[in-house]
C-alpha cells in the first residue's frame, strides 16, 4: 500500500527543513566541494622566463598558510601548477588538461603575454575565468569582448609612458634607444614609449627587437650602442634583459637605462647581469622591497617575514617575485571570500570586478588594486625606483598612470 500524499509531503518538508540555510543556498561549479576549491595555472618553471617561477611558489606557500588557518569559508585551496616553459603551445596543452581532465574551478595567474593569448579564446568560449594573469598587455583590459580575462599587473603602455616622461623631464635632449620583445608584450612598450614622447618622438633614434627564443641579443645591443643614444629602454623578459645590461657594460655604453618591471628583480635579472653593471637602472614598482630599511618595524613587513619564515623558507628574501606572489595570493583569497557559498565561475567574475582600493599587505603606500565591470586595469599609481648596486631606492612619490 502506497504512502499517503499528506504523509509524503510532510516527510519532504521535514527533510528540507533539516537543511541549513547555507546548505540550501550553495551553488558550485566544477572544481568546488564543501571542503576544497581547486585552482589551476601554467607557469614557466623552466625556459627563458623561469625567473617568474618564484611567484608561483610564493602563491602556493601563501595558500598553505590560509589552509592551515581553516581555508576560505571552510574550504582549502589547492593549486595545480604545470610548467609551460613560456611556450604558448605548451600553455594551451596544460590549460586544456587542467580544465578538461582535472576540472579546475578557474585558471589563475598564468604568466606572460604570448602564453595567455594562446589560451584566451579557449577559456572565453568555455566560460572559465582567466583570473589575475601575469601580463600587462593592453589587450586584457577589454571587458566588453573578453569578460572572463582579468589582468593583475600594470599596463605595459602605462609604464613605457612613465619612462618617456621621466626621460623628457631629466634629459630633455636625450637620444633614446629601445630593445623590445617581438610580440604583444614588447610592442606595447614600443607603442607606449612613442605615445609618451609625443612630439618628441624624433628623439627615438634606435629601435631593435628580438624573439623570446633568441639565445643572444649581442648584435642588437651593438647596433643600439652605435646610434649614440644616451637613454635606453629595455622591454624584455629576464634572460634577454640581463644580457642587454651586461652587453651594454661590456661595450662601455652607459646610457640612462630603464627596465620593465617584469625583469627588474635584483635576485635574478640584475644578479645575472652583474649588480655593478646594473647600477643606475630605473624601473617601476607596486610592492615593497622587504630588504629596504624604511619598512623595518612595519606591521606589513612583520606579517610578510613571519609568513616567509614558516611557509616560504625556500624562497629568496630579495626576489620581488616573492612579494608579488604574496600580494597576488591575497587578492585571490579576498575574491573567493567575497563569493561566500556561491562558488560559480560567473560569481567569481562578479566579485573580482567589484574590488575597490584593495590594500593588500606589502603593496607600496598609496598603491591599491581596483576593478570595475567596465575597467579591468588594476593599478592607477606606480613608484619609480633606481638600483644603487645593492637595492632599489624610490625616486619621489608614486606617480599616477594615465
Amino acid at each position: 500500500m502506497g504512502m499517503k500524499p499528506v504523509v509524503l509531503a510532510a516527510l519532504c518538508l521535514s527533510a528540507i527543513a533539516a537543511l541549513s540555510p547555507a546548505q540550501a543556498q550553495k551553488h558550485y561549479d566544477p572544481g568546488v566541494t564543501d571542503s576544497q576549491i581547486l585552482l589551476g595555472h601554467s607557469i614557466p618553471l623552466s625556459g627563458p622566463a623561469s625567473a617568474t617561477a618564484a611567484l608561483g611558489l610564493a602563491e602556493s606557500d601563501y595558500f598553505n598558510m590560509i589552509n592551515d588557518q581553516g581555508g576560505v569559508n571552510g574550504r582549502k585551496i589547492k593549486l595545480l601548477q604545470l610548467d609551460d616553459g613560456y611556450n604558448p603551445a605548451r600553455t594551451l596543452e596544460a590549460i586544456r588538461k587542467l580544465v578538461e581532465q582535472d576540472h579546475v574551478f578557474l585558471i589563475y595567474a598564468t604568466q606572460g603575454t604570448p602564453p595567455n593569448i594562446a589560451i584566451q579564446k579557449y577559456l572565453t568560449v568555455n566560460k572559465v575565468p582567466q583570473l589575475f594573469i601575469g601580463s600587462g598587455a593592453g589587450r586584457w583590459n577589454d571587458p566588453k569582448h573578453f569578460p572572463w580575462t582579468i589582468p593583475v599587473i600594470p599596463s605595459y603602455v602605462a609604464e613605457a609612458k612613465i619612462f618617456a616622461k621621466y626621460i623628457l623631464a631629466h634629459k630633455p635632449d636625450a637620444k633614446i634607444a629601445i630593445l623590445y620583445q617581438n610580440d604583444d608584450f614588447g610592442r606595447d612598450y614600443f607603442n607606449g614609449l612613442k605615445a609618451g614622447l609625443g612630439d618628441k618622438v624624433k628623439q627615438l633614434v634606435a629601435v631593435q627587437s628580438y624573439e623570446a627564443t633568441d639565445p643572444t641579443i649581442s648584435s642588437q645591443i651593438i647596433t643600439l650602442q652605435s646610434s649614440g643614444a644616451d637613454a635606453f629602454v629595455i622591454a624584455a623578459i629576464p634572460v634577454q634583459a640581463a644580457q642587454a645590461i651586461h652587453k651594454a657594460a661590456d661595450l662601455g655604453w652607459h646610457p640612462m637605462m630603464f627596465l620593465d618591471y617584469i625583469a627588474n628583480s635584483p635576485a635574478t635579472t640584475l644578479k645575472a647581469a652583474g649588480h655593478e653593471q646594473s647600477t643606475g637602472v630605473i624601473s617601476t614598482f607596486f610592492v615593497r622591497d622587504p630588504s629596504d630599511p624604511q619598512w623595518q618595524g612595519t606591521p606589513a613587513l612583520a606579517d610578510f617575514e613571519a609568513w616567509q619564515k614558516k611557509y616560504g623558507a625556500d624562497l629568496s628574501r630579495d626576489d620581488p617575485q616573492n612579494v608579488n606572489g604574496y600580494v597576488l595570493a591575497q587578492l585571490m583569497v579576498e575574491t573567493l571570500k567575497r563569493c561566500g557559498d556561491n562558488l560559480t565561475r560567473a560569481n567569481v567574475i562578479e566579485q573580482a570586478t567589484h574590488i575597490s582600493n584593495f590594500a593588500a599587505k606589502m603593496l607600496l603606500p598609496g598603491v591599491t588594486i581596483s576593478y570595475s565591470p567596465t575597467d579591468y586595469s588594476p593599478f592607477h599609481k606606480l613608484q619609480i625606483e633606481q638600483f644603487d648596486g645593492t637595492r632599489y631606492r624610490p625616486l619621489g612619490a608614486p606617480v599616477s598612470i594615465d
